[in-house]
């Protein structure tokens, strides 16, 4: 289920190990570009998994990976994900608007928005 590796699995700017998740949502509440949101998940303790909703809106401000408690997010590395061809997205006033919904339904995916 999680994704065990530390290093970047096929060049994505930001991903998780699900193993070490403990769904406490506070990489989705310091997350600026709306890219993370928790998802129902009845197999998790607290009944909620964390999900990378938006990767292509990833900043690469790693706000999430510095206050993650359990070291379970990880941002790529600048000039590594530059090297790959790859490069970060700007901050848009299209995905703060998306993360101010995000806080607005609890921190919760906006596909999970009404499901209970």
């Amino acid at each position: 289920m999680g994704t065990f590796k530390t290093e970047n699995p096929g060049d994505q700017p930001v991903w998780v190990n699900t193993n070490n998740c403990k769904a406490c949502d506070i990489c989705v509440s310091v997350c600026p570009s709306g890219v993370l949101g928790m998802r129902y998940d009845s197999t998790s303790t607290l009944g909620a998994m964390i999900s990378i909703d938006y990767p292509d809106s990833c900043i690469g401000c790693m706000e999430c990976e510095l206050t993650c408690p359990d070291f379970a997010i990880y941002v790529a590395d600048r000039k590594e994900f530059k090297a790959a061809g790859k490069s970060f997205a700007k901050l848009t006033d299209e995905s703060k608007e998306r993360q101010a919904k995000i806080i607005a339904n609890n921190y919760m995916s906006l596909s999970e928005e009404g499901v209970k």
